[in-house]
């Protein structure tokens, strides 16, 4: 990536990733030139699966879309915001980042670690989600703190993971995941079909999580542009 060059950075739990995360990878591409993603570690969360399983789904997710400017960057994770970035702007100087968010964390912002400081080092992308309609008061409440906030017109299908974790359905994940939410049983896919929209046997339905147990630690920083090693599912 050339110095200047503009680059969105979109960081989700992945948990699973969904045909809604593939829509807005989509249509981040159709709007910036580099689009960078990772699977992250949000400490306000319970996830289903640890960030490695998680990391390669999501990177199953980029090998499908087969687009050059499309990549994951797994190093970039961390529980901080302003972390990422510092590590996005160590392997990219001089580049000019844009953090995308979804609507649902807009008034969450003004209360991450270090807010101020990061909304002055970027641009803020924020992409409506269904059922988080955005208020202008709180998009004014991100520009007093010196945010450039930039509304995306994207149309995300509604498919939270959440909902996929406690309900899943195959029809809200991209088909080239499901080998490894198969092979993992990973969020009761080991009890769906998925060529059916339904689930079958007992236990259908429930969220299961492999026996591996616990999260990996997080990554370190890797040697400027350098690509990050693409963590790998435990047998």
């Amino acid at each position: 990536m050339s110095t200047g060059q503009t680059i969105a950075l979109f960081g989700t739990s992945a948990d699973p990733p969904s045909t809604g995360h593939r829509a807005l990878l989509e249509g981040l591409l159709d709007h910036y030139p580099q689009v960078v993603t990772w699977a992250s570690s949000n400490p306000f969360k319970q996830h289903g699966a640890p960030l490695g399983l998680r990391a390669a789904l999501l990177q199953a997710l980029v090998e499908h879309l087969a687009n050059p400017r499309l990549r994951l960057e797994q190093q970039l994770s961390s529980p901080r915001a302003i972390e990422t970035l510092a590590r996005a702007q160590r392997l990219w100087p001089g580049a000019d980042p844009v953090f995308v968010v979804g609507s649902d964390l807009v008034t969450q912002i003004p209360r991450w670690y270090q807010a101020q400081q990061l909304l002055g080092q970027c641009r803020l992308a924020v992409v409506p989600r269904q059922g988080w309609p955005l208020q202008e008061a709180d998009l004014d409440h991100l520009r007093q703190l010196g945010g450039h906030v930039e509304l995306l017109p994207l149309a995300i299908p509604a498919s939270a993971s959440s909902q996929i974790r406690h309900h899943p359905s195959p029809e809200l994940v991209p088909p080239a995941l499901w080998p490894e939410l198969i092979k993992y049983n990973l969020y009761g896919s080991g009890h769906l079909d998925p060529n059916s929209a339904s689930p079958t046997g007992p236990g259908a339905g429930r969220l299961t999580s492999p026996a591996a147990a616990q999260s990996p630690p997080q990554p370190s920083v890797e040697s400027p542009l350098q690509p990050s090693p693409v963590p790998q599912p435990r047998p």
